[in-house]
């Protein structure tokens, strides 16, 4: 029985989407409800499979996502407006509102892909995150925004600019950019 870590911001989603995992008999879950839960479960555990919605109550499971090891894989379940900020190559996104047969057919997919087998996407390193942190207060101070707004901020900007997402970073710490 594989373990499954199921991670969203509302208790009732979690709920639904762990018990249609569990009636197959080939999952067993462990809820969470913020990113501190998942990256314990994960490094403590061992854990490798996590379904999760776009974001939880203290940041976004993207976020989250470049935090896990390697070995990590990781399933998006929201609404397409919010998969389309994901920016992140190796998280299989899912558009909600999903039926049952889609859902266990990604989460199969999803223990497979994570069968020792090795993200292929880029990684931000513990500098580069520090940098988009960096950046972010700057904007939530000086911008007047929201740390989601800032984020996206900074990943629509390197989107429209085809940079990564730390070269925004330093531009916005730079002064280069100014959140307007």
């Amino acid at each position: 029985m594989r373990q499954v870590i199921v991670a969203f911001e509302r208790e009732s989603n979690c709920d639904r989407i762990r018990e249609i995992l569990e009636r197959t008999g080939e999952f067993s879950c462990l809820a969470c409800r913020s990113a501190d839960e998942i990256r314990r479960a994960v490094h403590q555990l061992r854990l490798e499979l996590v379904v999760c919605g776009f974001k939880l109550r203290e940041e976004s499971c993207e976020l989250v996502y470049q935090d896990l090891p390697q070995r990590c894989v990781m399933l998006m379940v929201a609404p397409q407006a919010q998969l389309d900020l994901c920016e992140t190559a190796g998280i299989l996104k899912l558009p909600a509102p999903i039926h049952r047969a889609e859902l266990l057919a990604s989460v199969r997919l999803l223990a497979q892909m994570g069968q020792g087998r090795e993200r292929a996407s880029v990684r931000r390193s513990p500098e580069e995150r520090e940098l988009v942190e960096q950046a972010k207060q700057i904007l939530i101070r000086c911008g007047g925004m929201t740390e989601d707004q800032a984020h996206r901020f900074l990943q629509k900007r390197s989107m429209d600019n085809g940079a990564r997402l730390a070269d925004t970073a330093r531009q916005v710490l730079e002064g280069t950019i100014i959140g307007q």
